[in-house]
């Protein structure tokens, strides 16, 4: 192929791509679902969405989460659409649009630290996942957090059809693959989910009607005409085979260092419970969930520690619970050393601890505690999904966390192992 064959097609695909109100599945539910999920931000939070296309999601976050939003595209014509819906809106003053390459985010507008979100719905893959994690965490202000969704297998065994289909886009890997990816990249997870098909019929919806009233005769049409006819036959028959998934991570804190307790662990986390609580009934309870196989789960209890070779400043424990005959995680206890305590080294463990929980596919986690701590992790009270422990505590202490919504959360009465005595 010619550049000039090259540059017709790439026309004739951004002409039959013009004025969808966006360029990957997605809806504001979903984008509203994410932005909740990266927990409290400042009262004009600064937003990079990367490869934003018309701007659904920066309208959006520059409406409803009062963002000031740098919005980054290659083709001018994408800007021009967000530049005029943001007028027509009263959000000129919000979104500032810049002709970039988001693999070559460098200059004034991309300085180090400047962002407390960086945003980039179904554009990822342009760069592929593991550099976006690489490259773009730069960018991001202390507490930010990055929002990224790419298409997935959700299939054990696709088949050859779809794999040689999205072989010539992009490699995808299963969800529990990119979760892992972004943790060995530093970040702790905090929430993934895949995209409803609704997702995907507001995309494919317009698209096809465009593809419908395309005049074929036009140069390079029937080039575009055809690759889009193949992903629409292809998402039709196979469309149970891959999704989009959402990410949103967030740095570790650098100031501790997380790792799974070992057994020359054992005396230094006796002593950091004992010393966080006003009793010893939390170090002893830690001791009987160690002695007890039916509830001890080997990587599951960890340690933050003040520097890669510092002292243990901080401690949580997941355990084998139950509610009814199903499994789940009981998160208990949480400590942290006096001195370490108020500095962010317990939400670092609890982070940690819960990264983990994720990538042994555990779908659930369970909490008895303080009801304006646990939320920032996700937690919300258990009896929302008919989940209710076995003895009185007010309902808001009580607290789920779903991490796997493609396993029905299971109903019923929470079932301690017998170290917790209730």
């Amino acid at each position: 192929m010619t550049d000039n064959d090259h540059a017709v097609r790439s026309e004739a695909f951004f002409s039959l791509h013009h004025n969808l109100p966006r360029q990957s599945p997605g809806s504001d539910a979903t984008t509203r679902r994410m932005l909740g999920l990266t927990g409290p931000l400042p009262r004009r939070p600064r937003v990079l969405d990367l490869g934003c296309g018309p701007g659904r999601a920066a309208l959006l976050l520059a409406a409803e989460a009062g963002a000031e939003v740098t919005a980054v595209d290659l083709h001018e014509p994408f800007l021009d659409e967000l530049r005029e819906a943001a007028e027509a809106r009263g959000l000129g003053d919000r979104i500032n649009t810049v002709r970039a390459d988001m693999a070559e985010l460098s200059g004034p507008d991309f300085p180090d630290g400047s962002f407390d979100l960086v945003w980039a719905e179904g554009s990822a893959y342009i760069i592929g996942f593991d550099t976006a994690l690489r490259d773009w965490k730069r960018l991001l202000a202390p507490g930010g957090s990055l929002v990224v969704s790419e298409c997935v297998w959700t299939t054990d065994a696709p088949t050859d059809e779809a794999r040689v289909f999205w072989e010539q886009e992009a490699s995808l890997r299963p969800v529990s693959a990119n979760t892992a990816a972004a943790v060995a990249a530093g970040y702790h997870v905090l929430g993934v989910w895949v995209q409803p098909d609704s997702d995907w019929d507001e995309y494919y919806v317009p698209l096809a009607g465009h593809v419908e009233a395309a005049d074929a005769s036009a140069p390079g049409m029937g080039w575009a005409l055809a690759a889009s006819r193949e992903e629409l036959a292809m998402r039709r028959d196979h469309g149970t085979e891959y999704g989009y998934a959402c990410y949103v991570l967030r740095p570790a804190d650098p100031r501790w260092t997380t790792r799974p307790e070992t057994a020359a662990d054992i005396e230094a986390v006796h002593a950091v419970n004992a010393a966080a609580f006003p009793t010893p009934d939390e170090a002893a309870l830690v001791d009987a969930l160690r002695s007890d196989p039916a509830a001890w789960l080997p990587g599951l209890g960890y340690v933050a520690l003040d520097g890669p070779d510092g002292d243990i400043a901080s401690y949580a424990l997941l355990t084998r619970c139950r509610v009814g005959d199903a499994p789940a995680l009981a998160l208990a206890p949480v400590a942290a050393a006096p001195d370490s305590q108020r500095q962010g080294a317990g939400q670092a463990v609890v982070r940690a601890a819960l990264d983990a929980a994720r990538l042994r596919g555990e779908p659930l986690v369970l909490v008895l505690g303080h009801p304006e701590y646990y939320p920032k992790f996700g937690f919300v009270p258990a009896s929302r999904y008919g989940i209710r422990p076995g003895f009185d505590v007010p309902d808001e202490a009580m607290m789920a966390l779903v991490l796997d919504d493609s396993v029905p959360v299971p109903q019923g009465t929470i079932r301690y192992p017998a170290a917790f005595g209730v």
